[in-house]
């Protein structure tokens, strides 16, 4: 269902939040855009339909944004206990929060996380959830 908007209110909406809507190119315009998507994400059930319209666009952007910035094509070289270490960093893990997920073990996953030890594909799975990605990239 389209609904109408109001183009005086849609324009004053992007006045608003100090927001033009084009091509995100910077890290900046990134930002801005995902604060005020986030910021409508919350108003869901109060969401005008000038609002409704401004948020879908700019999830579009977001994610075109996304896809061509921070693309697993990058990571396509590197090896999977390299990209392994970059998500945990990423995340703000450490080593131990993956005792009892990867392996009982501390010394094996460390040996894992540092590269001596291949993924295994049970293990790659585990990861995969843990980081809402495809396994693939571990093995």
């Amino acid at each position: 269902m389209i609904s109408t908007i109001s183009r005086s209110n849609y324009l004053e909406l992007l006045d608003r939040d100090r927001i033009i809507p084009k091509i995100i190119e910077t890290k900046e315009e990134y930002e801005q855009f995902l604060a005020v998507a986030e910021r409508l994400i919350f108003k869901k059930q109060t969401r005008t339909p000038e609002e409704t319209v401004l948020f879908r666009l700019l999830v579009k952007l977001i994610m075109d944004y996304e896809e061509e910035t921070y693309s697993l094509k990058e990571w396509s070289q590197t090896a999977p206990h390299e990209f392994l270490q970059h998500l945990m960093e990423a995340r703000g893990m450490k080593q131990v929060d993956l005792v009892g997920v990867l392996s009982p073990s501390k010394g094996l996953v460390s040996s894992i996380v540092n590269g001596k030890r291949s993924i295994s594909k049970a293990q790659a799975k585990k990861l995969g959830e843990i980081f809402n990605i495809s396994a693939s990239v571990f093995i």
